[in-house]
């Protein structure tokens, strides 16, 4: 009798974080500058300036406060506002949303928001590729469950294998697919699947999906033929899939 092979079980690959952005005091301190400064006046920016011309006085006096730069960052945009005034108009209130300066900053924050959730995005994608190909090595690729995300996850993978389309996930994400498994349980997703996965992948779902009301029970092993038509002729698989979708309307 043959012992069968055992395979190594290695550790999932821990999902990973992108590095965030370091807080930053001295935009914090414009930004309190900016909202208290809000609908003043030039006379009462000038007695805040004042204020805060004192406070770094009463600081520079500290030694523990000399790598303070939130204050010094406060003293700076109270000098800037003030001078702001001075050139505009008499009567006129402070408006961060007519700033030029204030809104190019919440721009800049704005662009490195989307910059940090697209690093997290690929950071999560790229530890997902490296669990799904422990799993693919462990032979229990077909056992877990897809998450929300795994389209671009399956992206990756053929990307890492040089453009080469990834059979096995392929053909895990369309049984996924087409039994309602993993997130594909909520009908957005499955909605959504049509725009994310490619047409092979979908006609072999809408295939399967066709096939097992067909033949309730049937293991879908037995089913590997759905994968090769939906590989080699996707079109055809899925007009085969609507023509078995119509016959079993007719039938009920």
């Amino acid at each position: 009798m043959t012992t069968p092979r055992r395979t190594a079980r290695r550790p999932l690959a821990p999902r990973v974080a992108a590095p965030r952005e370091p807080v930053d005091p001295a935009r914090i301190g414009r930004r309190v500058v900016r909202r208290r400064a809000k609908g003043m006046d030039a006379g009462a920016i000038a007695a805040a300036l004042e204020e805060a011309r004192f406070d770094a006085q009463q600081a520079s006096r500290h030694e523990d406060l000399a790598d303070d730069v939130r204050g010094p960052a406060e003293l700076t945009e109270w000098e800037r506002l003030a001078q702001l005034l001075a050139d505009a108009a008499p009567g006129t209130v402070y408006d961060p949303d007519v700033d030029d300066v204030a809104q190019a900053e919440l721009a800049a924050d704005a662009a490195a928001a989307v910059r940090q959730a697209e690093l997290r995005e690929a950071a999560w994608i790229a530890a997902r590729a490296d669990e799904l190909q422990a799993l693919r090595e462990l032979g229990t690729l077909e056992q877990a469950d897809p998450r929300d995300g795994d389209e671009a996850v399956r992206d990756e993978l053929t990307r890492r294998a040089g453009g080469y389309v990834q059979a096995d996930v392929d053909a895990w994400l369309a049984h996924a697919l087409a039994a309602h498994l993993g997130h594909y349980r909520d009908p957005a997703a499955r909605e959504a699947a049509a725009g994310l996965l490619p047409p092979p992948v979908l006609a072999h779902a809408a295939l399967l999906a066709e096939l097992a009301h067909l033949t309730p029970g049937t293991d879908v092993d037995q089913l590997a033929f759905a994968a090769r038509l939906a590989t080699t002729e996707p079109e055809a698989a899925g007009d085969l899939a609507t023509f078995l979708a119509r016959a079993r309307s007719s039938a009920i």
